[in-house]
């Protein structure tokens, strides 16, 4: 699950991701409004938290010009403000929820399952290839009507796979998306995960549907 932080708060913006890492989230953060929409029209996240006060680039302008664009991406603001007139502000132009600072982040994890519940119009909350389940705002996995037990990373990267399912995606294109843009580290734990993965979600049901492509990278088919 892929989030983007928009804040100009350096160190909260870096408290917010440290936190959403630990719970198998993938974040990238942007300090100014200009950079943060040029990030979100991409549409390339599965959720957004925006900050309203931000230089640049308001936060309102953003979630407005995201939605005058048909970008659906569910979007979580953020406010030092509270006042009822904020929060009707943000719902008017698009946004999907509202926090005012300080915040939980018990509760900030909360919400952001439930956007991640709900989904853009577009995006199925449920993804399946085949038997195999996942619910991304649940964070459940199953197959068969098994449930499986996977860490955050297994999660991420199970949820990269299903999403690109019967397409080949390549090592790097993985690492970036479930570890993280500026990884440096070897890329054989690529490897390593995908047979993590395949112990839980192949060999149980004596399947083998993460499939290596010599010299390219891996694909998820459906089984059958």
């Amino acid at each position: 699950m892929r989030v983007l932080v928009i804040d100009d708060e350096e160190r909260l913006a870096e408290t917010i991701r440290r936190a959403l890492t630990a719970e198998g989230f993938v974040v990238e953060i942007a300090h100014d409004g200009h950079k943060g929409f040029e990030m979100a029209a991409t549409g390339a996240f599965d959720v957004i938290v925006l900050d309203i006060m931000l230089p640049g680039k308001h936060g309102y302008q953003i979630v407005r010009e995201l939605r005058n664009r048909r970008i659906w991406t569910p979007v979580l603001m953020l406010s030092a403000k509270d006042g009822e007139y904020d929060l009707a502000d943000a719902f008017d132009l698009g946004a999907d929820d509202y926090l005012t600072k300080p915040f939980s982040f018990i509760v900030l994890i909360a919400r952001l399952r439930a956007l991640l519940r709900r989904g853009a119009p577009e995006r199925p909350t449920v993804l399946t290839a085949g038997t195999l389940s996942l619910d991304p705002a649940g964070r459940r996995v199953t197959r068969r009507d098994e449930t499986l037990i996977l860490t955050p990373r297994e999660f991420g990267l199970l949820e990269f796979l299903i999403r690109h399912r019967d397409d080949v995606v390549t090592k790097t294109e993985i690492l970036h998306s479930v570890w993280d843009a500026h990884y440096e580290g070897a890329d054989n734990v690529v490897e390593v995960y995908i047979g993590y993965l395949r112990k839980k979600i192949d060999a149980p049901f004596a399947l083998a549907t993460i499939e290596t492509v010599r010299g390219v990278g891996y694909r998820l088919r459906s089984d059958s």
